[in-house]
């Protein structure tokens, strides 16, 4: 059930920028004017809700062990109440169709999928990324008959294979770990990944058929690590316009110059740096070159990321544009009831997803409810 109030005497921020103000929701769009009974928000801030544009924060709710969950509508549930708890009113859950197995493995994907048309949650709206490891030849007409069948609006293309340790003919790091995550043997690992190394020459055209004709269909297209200039050129040759977390200031540079929308990681800019080596998310915008932050692995890190930045436009309107989401981002009548309100600490106090409470706590509780 959709919620009809008036919020007044908070902080809002409007397209033009944050003032005191009054915001009214019905029927799960923002209207003008004054609607149902008022709750002061006097001391707190209303903001647009986060659209988090790629979190694979999920894994550990739906698979905390390996086997562990049956039922994966469970996990969505205890998924959607930590979205919420951080102001997340959209979430795109980033799922791996990968060689590497387990909850990565394409028979996990389609539980994954299966489950979430299924899931009849709070008010969140879960979308899906589907992020597909470009040597698995044998799964291209899979993942196209996948995506139409699930709707999946946001593709990713990622490449994990240990390339360097594969030509040299040494043993990648990690194998048996991942071998054993992945339901085989060491050997039987090793040997898969060889095959789908050795078969890298057929997959450039095969990829810009698929990229093509999902394309075709509306579905966004992103790469993911972009190592460099050359590399995003070659992903953007093809419609992939998507640059997902950029490792370089060369990649995200060419991205930028050429218009690509490029997402960075906010717990990046939360640590103060990557924690792989790569460039500072900060660094980057800083400079300019950025669209939009997402949770990656960690859902808590869009809102303390865009209150340090000074810049909540990186987690609403900005990854609303990138998924070409226009009904969303900001607080204008017309649009979605997509909102969090948050005290003077960040804290989140409520979230409302399309004119539902999804998450309600302390003061801003009391006041909801008195």
């Amino acid at each position: 059930m959709t919620l009809c109030l008036t919020l007044t005497n908070a902080t809002v921020l409007f397209p033009d920028g944050t003032r005191p103000g009054d915001l009214s929701f019905a029927n799960g769009l923002i209207v003008d004017g004054g609607a149902g009974r008022s709750v002061d928000l006097r001391g707190f801030r209303v903001l647009p809700g986060i659209v988090d544009c790629h979190g694979d924060g999920f894994e550990r709710h739906l698979a905390p062990r390996r086997g562990a969950m049956k039922d994966l509508s469970a996990g969505l549930a205890a998924t959607e109440a930590e979205l919420a708890a951080n102001g997340i009113t959209t979430a795109v859950l980033a799922q791996f169709w990968s060689w590497e197995g387990g909850m990565r493995g394409p028979d996990f994907a389609t539980r994954f999928l299966e489950a979430l048309a299924g899931y009849d949650g709070l008010g969140t709206d879960l979308r899906t990324q589907l992020r597909f490891e470009t040597h698995m030849l044998d799964d291209y007409a899979k993942v196209e008959d996948i995506v139409v069948r699930y709707g999946i609006p946001y593709v990713v293309f990622n490449d994990h294979l240990p390339h360097d340790a594969l030509i040299k003919g040494k043993r990648p790091p990690r194998l048996t770990g991942q071998a054993l995550k992945g339901g085989r043997s060491p050997e039987a690992h090793l040997a898969l990944m060889q095959a789908l190394h050795d078969a890298a020459k057929d997959v450039p055209q095969a990829l810009a058929g698929l990229a093509a004709r999902l394309r075709a269909r509306g579905v966004v297209l992103g790469s993911h690590d972009d190592r460099d200039a050359d590399q995003r050129a070659n992903w953007r040759n093809i419609g992939v316009s998507v640059s997902e977390f950029p490792e370089t200031l060369a990649a995200a540079q060419a991205a930028a110059n050429a218009g690509d929308p490029v997402i960075l990681g906010a717990p990046n800019v939360v640590r103060g740096g990557s924690h792989s080596g790569n460039v500072s998310a900060a660094d980057l915008l800083a400079q300019g070159i950025g669209d939009a932050l997402a949770s990656d692995y960690h859902y808590p890190a869009p809102r303390l990321a865009a209150l340090s930045l000074g810049n909540w436009d990186l987690v609403s309107s900005g990854p609303a544009r990138v998924l070409g989401l226009t009904d969303r981002g900001v607080l204008v009548p017309g649009k979605r009831a997509d909102l969090v309100v948050l005290d003077d600490a960040g804290r989140v106090g409520a979230t409302i997803a399309g004119g539902r409470v999804t998450y309600l706590a302390g003061e801003v509780a009391t006041r909801f409810l008195s």
